[in-house]
């Protein structure tokens, strides 16, 4: 089984593209979405989140109190301490989800994640894909998706990885200004490629 790691700036369409190689067969790991679902589930993420953020983390339904840990990690400087509460749960989530994969009889398993490189390039992967996309396009994909502003895509572009000083730790970059069809014959000539 081959493991894959998608990443790309914000818009820049990694979704899209592994929604395409989940098509072709692919099983595709989520981690956004993961970290999500496990800082509500993982009954031990929740204790570490609240040691570190207070018990305003949460609310009383149970429920994730997004203004607050964004307020306690983004706007307070602790994104860092964030991340390493985060990550390593979304990381093991990831080898049970890939194991699982495999017995299932999956030959190519994919991790699309917006901050896969930002330790350098993880170990359990065996290929790493950066897509890519011009500025423009990739705010204005974010605008018409999220229904924000500009100048709130631009402030969370900016605190993202500057992908163009880690195509070095990529085996392949895919060009994304096109149409979504050439996007899927992308996705096609990799998966073919790989498997």
């Amino acid at each position: 089984m081959i493991k894959v790691g998608v990443t790309g700036a914000i818009g820049s369409g990694k979704t899209t593209f592994c929604k395409m190689l989940e098509e072709l067969g692919a099983a595709v790991f989520y981690a956004d979405d993961e970290a999500k679902r496990l800082m509500v589930e993982d009954v031990d993420l929740r204790k570490a989140l609240e040691q570190a953020f207070g018990q305003e983390t949460y609310l009383s339904d149970g429920s994730l109190n997004k203004p607050h840990l964004i307020k306690e990690a983004f706007q307070k400087g602790n994104v860092e301490k964030l991340n390493s509460i985060v990550h390593p749960a979304v990381r093991k989530e990831f080898e049970r989800f890939a194991k699982k994969a495999a017995n299932s009889g999956y030959k190519l398993v994919v991790k699309e994640a917006a901050l896969l490189l930002n330790y350098g390039r993880p170990d359990e992967l065996d290929l790493v894909i950066i897509i890519k996309s011009g500025q423009n396009s990739r705010v204005q994909r974010v605008v018409n998706r999220d229904k924000v502003s500009e100048q709130a895509v631009l402030e969370r572009n900016a605190k993202q990885p500057d992908f163009d000083k880690l195509t070095h730790l990529a085996d392949y970059i895919i060009e994304n200004n096109g149409t979504i069809e050439e996007l899927r014959d992308r996705a096609d000539d990799i998966f073919e490629k790989i498997n």
